[in-house]
Order: structure tokens, then sequence, then C-alpha cells
């Protein structure tokens, strides 16, 4: 039996913004199911929210995303959850770092530690946190 752990992100009305702007960096395909085409419509703050989205990469890299129902409480916390995404190459890791550095605050500048030859930490524009590192012995 195998699982796989996908990131589910939470939003109040960026989750569209959130998912194009992942699969512009990730590529893959995106999936988008919204409120209105849902037949919700009400439980939303507008139809066109996203009730379900995905974008999944052939490489792996899966993420899901939605805008939280209209008059539930939307609390996006601090340092609630990092997203770990560790490579096997330094150049595409790299590639992936500085797309998802557009708009983003630095929390750590990617660099070589200890235990990676590429460690870094930002805050997307989203407010997403990520750890972007290459796997020990990756090259």
């Amino acid at each position: 039996m195998t699982f796989t752990v996908t990131p589910h992100l939470n939003f109040n009305g960026q989750a569209r913004a959130a998912l194009d702007f992942y699969t512009s960096v990730f590529g893959g395909e995106q999936r988008l199911m919204t409120y209105g085409a849902a037949g919700q419509e009400k439980l939303a703050d507008s139809p066109e929210h996203i009730m379900w989205g995905q974008v999944a990469a052939e490489d792996g890299f899966r993420i899901m995303a939605f805008d939280v129902q209209a008059g539930r409480p939307y609390d996006a916390g601090t340092n609630a959850f990092f997203i770990s995404l560790r490579g096997t190459s330094i150049e595409e890791t790299r590639q992936r770092w500085a797309a998802l550095a557009d708009g983003a605050s630095i929390l750590l500048d990617a660099a070589p530690a200890p235990w990676s030859p590429f460690y870094g930490m930002l805050t997307d524009r989203f407010g997403v946190t990520w750890i972007v590192d290459v796997e020990a012995g990756a090259v």
C-alpha cells in the first residue's frame, strides 16, 4: 500500500491566485471547482471562490487549496505549518527557490548548510512558509 501526503492550504478568497502561482512555479495540471460550478454558491462569499483546487505535476509535486466558506472563521495563523520542498538537483531546486522568492519574505537566504548543499526558508506572497533544500549527497 502507498500513501501520499498533500498539503491542503486554506485561503480567504486567494486560493485561485495561489494555485495559479504554484502552477507557474512547479508546472503540472491545475484543476479547480468553484462554489458556483458545484451549485453551492450560497456557501461562499463569491460563487467564483474555489471550493476545491489542486496542482499536480509529473515530478510528484501536489498541493491542494480552497477558499473557506462564508461565515466560517479564517486565520492564517503564525507558523501553523511549513511546506518542505526537497529536491535532488541543486540547479532545479535553485530554480524553484527563485520562483517562490518572487514577492516573498526571505527568512533564511539559500546557502549550503551542514545537512544540505542548498537550504533556505521563505514565506511566499500568500503567507505560506517554505523550507527548500537539496537532499544530502545530491548534486
